[in-house]
């Protein structure tokens, strides 16, 4: 369902962003890249216009008439206002950058959209601060975020505090970036994911006793991949990196469900690091 369909028509459930030291912050994050831009929700241009100013093509998706047909009356000649639900909008077929700031209410859904599109390489977005969090594996990813983590790096950058936006909503913001990796450390994308879903629903009170329940690496290969990997046995699968879960598929294999496989090459990790006490 659209999400225009269930809020209402006045805000469009938006909270327009106004602290102009935050649009400085992410037209600076935009200019580190190179291409068309795609921005999502540009309301009545407070991105929108500081973007133009890159000398890019600029496409403004805003899904309120009324904002998007006086917005095209105030933009340059590189600027192309479309009025549409990003979640039904086609994104261009060639090369490009994303950047919004993202309806809190629907964050997730245009995340999964934009995540499933094609072409484009870098994205700058801000959404509600436990969600950047989330997304950026900080304290632990999301099911989301490790069933993409392969193809896609993703960074959080600052908190943006309530006060920036208006109306004022009840949590703080989160700007953060995702960029697609030139070289995708799994192939199999279904059969990653769906191996990354088993472990993350699967029962057990560790790591270890969820991937052994779950019959698609042996208890030896298992064990030797949690040693070369410095893993323990009773992390969760939120406790993984993108490193280690494309390191443990490859060990899995998609091939051979509740086979043995070799166990992968260890990988240095920073000495320092105290998370897999």
């Amino acid at each position: 369902m659209p999400y225009h369909e269930h809020v209402g028509r006045h805000e469009f459930g938006q909270n327009f962003l106004v602290d102009r030291s935050v649009i400085a912050d992410l037209t600076d994050l935009v200019a580190r890249t190179e291409g068309p831009i795609v921005e999502i929700g540009a309301g009545d241009g407070a991105l929108t216009l500081p973007l133009s100013r890159q000398g890019r093509d600029v496409t403004a998706v805003e899904i309120d008439p009324k904002r998007a047909k006086r917005l095209s009356r105030q933009t340059p000649e590189n600027v192309t206002v479309v009025c549409a639900d990003i979640l039904r909008f086609r994104f261009p077929r060639h090369p490009h950058v994303v950047v919004g700031n993202i309806p809190f209410h629907v964050t997730t859904s245009i995340i999964r959209t934009l995540l499933a599109a094609d072409h484009w390489h870098a994205a700058v977005l801000l959404v509600q601060w436990e969600v950047a969090r989330r997304r950026a594996g900080v304290g632990g990813a999301t099911l989301l975020t490790a069933s993409w983590w392969p193809w896609y790096d993703f960074e959080l950058h600052s908190r943006v505090p309530a006060r920036a936006f208006r109306p004022v909503p009840s949590v703080d913001g989160g700007l953060f970036t995702i960029a697609r990796r030139g070289t995708p450390l799994v192939t199999d994308r279904k059969g990653y994911q769906d191996f990354v879903r088993t472990v993350f629903t699967g029962r057990g009170h560790g790591l270890a006793e969820i991937i052994q329940r779950s019959g698609r690496i042996s208890r030896p290969d298992l064990q030797d991949w949690m040693r070369a990997n410095r893993v323990g046995p009773n992390l969760l699968p939120k406790d993984l990196d993108a490193h280690e879960w494309a390191s443990l598929w490859q060990l899995a294999g998609p091939a051979r469900p509740g086979g043995a496989g070799r166990p992968a090459p260890r990988r240095p990790r920073n000495p320092a690091s105290t998370r897999r006490v």
